[in-house]
């Protein structure tokens, strides 16, 4: 199916609870995390959702897999939100969803955008974050190699634009790549490299350098404090910047759960224990608040 988006047409997956359920349900949208497409770990969640009785939508944001827009693989925080936005008028207008409110669930970055999503529609009436990278640029120096390795990227981020407004090239470096120390992710990771995971043919594995300025300017910390919906949080000590998700946590204007849980960052995009123990908890979370 499709449906409008910030800048074009959008291509998503609607899961629905078996034949089994009566009249409409609560809708729920699902948002992956940055850089990737609908196969990759929404869809995964989106149908473990639906199997617990949620109309649960997954979709390619704009410039991904399926989904209209230019540039492609462009990481923009500020069109995904809006794209969030389109979801939400879709689900809401379907006539499976039951009310005119919705939850959003974010894995690992897509949790920022369905913060900063929730905090602009009073129509997100829930979020569940699994795994959620909230960071700040605090957390962006810890991570990207302190100040001047931020400075590096957002000049590298500049130029990159430059080109791009001059000539209509876009410069894209690897997502993950263990020999490329520009890489988005310079390390090889499993799930990004592994045909059996993530590594499917609809993900090229590029980011677009200037996608950078905009992603370390991201304040998801600052959000919290204009998140009133209530909002579940999954994660574990070993996964990724837990303390971002604490710290968000600890801001949130609304009410705030914390389930703490074992497992690296990646085990939460595809592992059956990881994936069914915060499908179970969002489910609840959802079910309670919708």
């Amino acid at each position: 199916m499709t449906f409008a988006g910030s800048a074009g047409k959008l291509v998503g997956h609607l899961f629905l609870p078996d034949a089994r359920a009566t009249g409409p349900v609560a809708g729920v949208v699902v948002a992956g995390t940055w850089t990737s497409v609908k196969e990759q770990m929404a869809d995964r969640y989106a149908e473990e959702l639906a199997q617990r009785g949620f109309a649960a939508l997954a979709f390619d944001f704009t410039g991904y897999g399926e989904s209209e827009g230019l540039p492609r693989d462009y990481e923009s925080p500020q069109l995904k939100t809006r794209d969030l936005r389109g979801a939400v008028d879709f689900l809401t207008a379907h006539p499976s969803v039951a009310e005119r409110e919705v939850g959003l669930l974010g894995v690992c970055a897509g949790a920022m955008y369905v913060s900063a999503a929730a905090a602009e529609d009073p129509r997100v009436r829930s979020l569940a974050l699994v795994a959620p990278w909230l960071h700040d640029r605090r957390i962006c120096e810890e991570n990207y190699g302190g100040p001047d390795g931020v400075a590096a990227k957002m000049a590298a981020a500049d130029a990159a634009r430059r080109r791009y407004e001059e000539t209509g090239e876009v410069a894209y470096v690897p997502v993950v790549s263990g020999s490329d120390p520009d890489a988005a992710m310079p390390f090889d990771i499993d799930f990004y490299l592994d045909p059996e995971r993530g590594g499917i043919p609809g993900w090229p594995n590029r980011y677009a350098v200037m996608a950078w300025s905009a992603w370390l300017d991201l304040d998801a910390i600052a959000l919290a404090p204009q998140v009133t919906a209530p909002t579940l949080l999954v994660h574990s000590e070993d996964a990724a910047i837990p303390d971002g998700a604490r710290r968000f946590h600890a801001a949130l204007a609304g009410p705030g759960e914390f389930l703490w849980t074992d497992g690296v960052q990646f085990d939460f995009y595809d592992q059956a224990r990881q994936v069914g123990l915060a499908a179970d908890a969002a489910s609840e979370h959802f079910a309670r608040t919708l």
